[in-house]
């Protein structure tokens, strides 16, 4: 078997608009398409004895063993795959479900689809389950707990960490968009202007000051003790002399911990002599040269969490420990203790596993232990001088048991310190009691303070904490994304999405759009090439300048990786047309369908999908549809228009030279047609169209009549605007048209507007795009023999895959069947063709170049444009 390509899914996509993380993988089965599963001797043995969980998997019999069954009556192993890819994930920690498998048009090649949390992991997954595959059909040996533990090493490499992670669930489950930036914790909630970020528990609120304040701990404690909040009695010391100095004053027993150090990192506890002391110090300045010596407080260790000066939950940190057996050695017990279901590796469970490390025999050796001795019946002995959760300690909550005095006094800290996400160490015998009363006092207060141990504690009710962190972020009201125009279809989409753009501006929002040109926020160009993917448009929703985003959307993109949205308020769908079919799995108009209303299908079901009424197929999903819809059409006669008309839908028509929205059978003229330069001078049907599209999406978000006939007449097409869509250069006695055209329906559109145009000769520049199927090109060389009265045949800049001759042979075919005695050329190079063009043109010649590289033919145009107007200026 042969992988030949892997794709990570992103967003919503042609297998599901709401499980947008999947991982397509194109496998060939090669001589196993051969070979369904019970043709295999033994290997439903061999596949059940390596992944028993496999019992689990119900597939297509709705049972549990259900998998099994259809192994056993023969399944093809692109199907195994799948099952295998989604199981060592769940056993890694992962949880997945959801898989496809499909044969493409290529006999014995698999579309094998199946969900991932990380996307890294789910690639090893594909990459392994194939693996385990092959050593199951040969029989041969495979480590399933190397595997499954490799997948654990990546997830933990590159998943959020459980604090991060919980404010995404919670951001998620309120339908708050999210991106995460960079490959650590830092994320942004919402889109655009309206974006929030955070890292960890640091959010955008954080004040850096209060940062700064509460990693000083010295500070802390001081600007604690003046506001009257108990804190344990010390000073900071940087040498023995200081560090004797304060002993003497407080006396034993001690802490000792270095100024800027956090998660316990270099401290030592419970101290009780001189030589201790020393080596408390010397550990401490391996993270500070400055270290915290103060009074060890008795009691025990209390995190409580304060968000947004409130408090919302507290949790007693008890540090890993083992409890003797009288039976079982130290490291015995470690181990019983790690095969705990609620321990994991990292953070994928409540607990983390027991890591005996240099802290843990610092501790025994005090105690004068080893790990092979034997504790005694009930005793307890910790493992850890900290109770954090990433070194196994456990937590206990406490929240409803907190005294009202000291919540208060938490949620005065909060304030002083001025923390908007505040984490406060208490050291007491107990909560319940005010902290003047128990004599515990305030240890630290932290900056970004975990949330595992309130989320998920060892013993208690677990809290939703992340919750208050997006309540912070997003009172009530406030809006959390921004408004979102998706344009998908095969012609027309960088137009129309130039249309919408240029009216968003007009009416006062920042607009950023993605066209196959570049990236523009208003209408300056950040970036240059074709932008109509997911990343292009995760960049405009990124800016947080950007208040209005209008994304053209195509197909490459959504195939590659999905939208770079979850959902839009308009989605719009200019056409279907014969274009690129025979790539990536899509042979047919009917599989171009499905990838296009990939867009649709993410509309908000508030929102509207506004579809082109005169195209059959995109007429065919109307009815199919889950959000508000809307249709235009060229003929206000179209039956899709008098259904709608009769129903009291709303649609947009061209009647007698107008753009006019409709509502039921009222109309309300949006203005001439030919008032518009983008039609010119409603010559353009095509043009029209666009702007039918874009007046009835436009219209639909809200805006009004006028606002959108003002914004029509101002929009000015040109090369630097519109470049490569009907781009018209006039000369002295002849006019160059360049445009992007590249398929039949393209080309259809520019036969049509020449109809219109007096011309004493049409030359038309043309050429062969090679990832088109052959009745394409010769259909593409057909048009241009009825429409041009010369024509000169190029090279396209991309043969992919085929010759010239080929292409060229194609487009002649084409040529010779329209039915015209039309002359040719072969030009190979593109500007040399324009300039040969240029050099027969006669008074009102009329050259058509359809190019492909838009920006070297109008430089070139432009060029000589310039030299005719110095001629001019010499012979003044």
């Amino acid at each position: 078997m042969k992988i030949e390509k892997i794709q990570a899914l992103r967003g919503p996509n042609i297998w599901s608009i709401r499980r947008k993380k999947l991982i397509q993988m194109r496998l060939d089965l090669e001589e196993m398409e051969n070979y369904p599963t019970n043709k295999i001797e033994g290997f439903r043995e061999r596949i059940e004895k390596l992944i028993p969980s496999l019992m689990t998997h119900r597939c297509s019999e709705g049972v549990e063993g259900g998998f099994f069954h259809r192994v056993e009556t023969g399944t093809w192993m692109g199907h195994v795959i799948e099952h295998i890819a989604l199981e060592i994930q769940t056993l890694a920690g992962m949880d997945v479900g959801f898989g496809r498998t499909r044969e493409t048009k290529t006999p014995g090649v698999y579309n094998v689809v199946f969900n991932y949390i990380e996307e890294n992991a789910g690639i090893y997954a594909a990459e392994e389950s194939v693996k385990i595959a092959e050593a199951l059909i040969e029989g041969k040996d495979y480590d399933l707990n190397a595997c499954i533990h490799r997948l654990k090493e990546i997830r933990e490499r590159v998943r959020l960490g459980p604090s991060t992670g919980s404010i995404v669930e919670e951001a998620a489950s309120r339908r708050i968009p999210w991106i995460r930036l960079g490959t650590n914790s830092l994320v942004q909630l919402g889109y655009g202007v309206n974006q929030q970020r955070f890292q960890a528990t640091i959010t955008g609120k954080t004040s850096s000051i209060a940062v700064d304040i509460a990693c000083n701990k010295e500070l802390t404690k001081r600007m604690l003790h003046d506001a009257a909040i108990p804190v344990p009695i010390g000073d900071l010391v940087v040498d023995e002399e200081d560090l004797n100095a304060v002993i003497r004053k407080i006396g034993y027993p001690i802490v000792i911990k270095p100024l800027d150090g956090n998660h316990g990192k270099g401290s030592s506890i419970n101290v009780n002599d001189w030589d201790a002391a020393k080596i408390g110090l010397e550990h401490a300045q391996k993270y500070s040269r400055k270290v915290i010596v103060e009074k060890y407080i008795t009691g025990y260790d209390f995190r409580v969490l304060v968000i947004n000066n409130k408090m919302v939950a507290a949790a007693r940190r008890v540090p890993a420990h083992v409890v003797g057996d009288g039976e079982l050695n130290l490291q015995q017990l470690i181990e019983k203790e790690n095969k705990d279901p609620r321990r994991g590796y990292g953070h994928e469970n409540v607990l983390t596993e027991i890591e005996v490390d240099k802290d843990t025999l610092e501790l025994l050796d005090k105690l004068q232990y080893t790990l092979e001795t034997i504790p005694q019946r009930g005793e307890v002995v910790y493992l850890k001088s900290t109770a954090n959760l990433s070194t196994g300690g456990t937590s206990i909550d406490v929240t409803d048991m907190v005294h009202p005095e000291n919540i208060t006094m938490a949620e005065r800290i909060s304030k002083i310190i001025g923390l908007d996400v505040c984490g406060i160490d208490v050291m007491a015998e107990n909560l319940t009691q005010p902290l003047k009363e128990s004599g515990g006092a305030i240890i630290e207060v932290n900056a970004a303070p975990g949330f595992r141990m309130h989320l998920a504690p060892s013993e208690g009710l677990p809290r939703n904490v992340a919750a208050p962190v997006v309540d912070m972020l997003y009172p009530q009201g406030k809006p959390f994304t921004i408004p979102i125009i998706a344009v998908t279809g095969t012609n027309g989409k960088t137009t129309t999405t130039r249309l919408i753009s240029h009216i968003v501006k007009s009416n006062g929002y920042r607009v950023g759009f993605t066209t196959s040109d570049g990236i523009y926020i208003q209408n300056t160009m950040l970036s240059k090439g074709d932008t109509t993917g997911p990343l292009s448009a995760e960049f405009i929703l990124k800016d947080p300048t950007v208040e209005f985003a209008v994304l053209e959307t195509a197909r490459g993109g959504i195939l590659r990786s999905g939208l770079g949205f979850s959902q839009c308020d308009i989605g719009v769908l200019t056409n279907i047309e014969e274009d690129h079919l025979g790539m990536n799995d899509i042979h047919s108009l009917k599989d171009l369908t499905k990838v296009k209303r990939v867009v649709l299908d993410s509309v908000k079901k508030s929102g509207w999908s506004v579809l082109n009424a005169d195209n059959e197929y995109s007429m065919k999903i109307v009815s199919d549809l889950d959000s508000n819809v809307a249709i235009f059409s060229m003929d206000e006669n179209n039956p899709h228009i008098v259904k709608f008309a009769k129903e009291g839908k709303i649609t947009c028509v061209y009647e007698e030279g107008f753009v006019t929205i409709k509502k039921g059978d009222w109309k309300i003229r949006i203005g001439k047609a030919k008032d518009f330069p983008i039609t010119m001078e409603g010559k353009a049907r095509f043009m029209i169209e666009n702007v039918l599209a874009a007046s009835l999406a436009s219209y639909l978000y809200g805006f009004g009549i006028e606002d959108i006939s003002n914004s029509l007449r101002t929009f000015i097409p040109s090369a630097q605007l519109t470049p490569g869509r009907l781009n018209v250069f006039k000369f002295k006695n002849f006019k160059v048209l360049i445009d992007f055209a590249h398929n039949p329906s393209g080309y259809e559109a520019i036969e049509d507007y020449l109809k219109n145009i007096e011309s004493t000769k049409k030359i038309g520049i043309i050429s062969g795009v090679g990832d088109r199927r052959d009745n394409d090109i010769r259909e593409c060389g057909k048009i241009a023999g009825r429409m041009f009265d010369y024509i000169i045949i190029r090279n396209e800049k991309h043969l992919r895959g085929r010759t010239e001759e080929e292409i060229n042979g194609l487009i002649i075919d084409g040529i010779n069947a329209a039915g015209r005695d039309v002359s040719y050329e072969i030009i190979p190079k593109e500007i040399e063709a324009l300039k040969h063009a240029i050099g027969m043109a006669e008074e009102g010649t009329f050259i058509t170049a359809l190019s492909d590289v838009i920006s070297n033919a109008i430089d070139l145009v432009q060029e000589y444009q310039a030299r005719e107007l110095l001629e001019d200026d010499k012979n003044l």
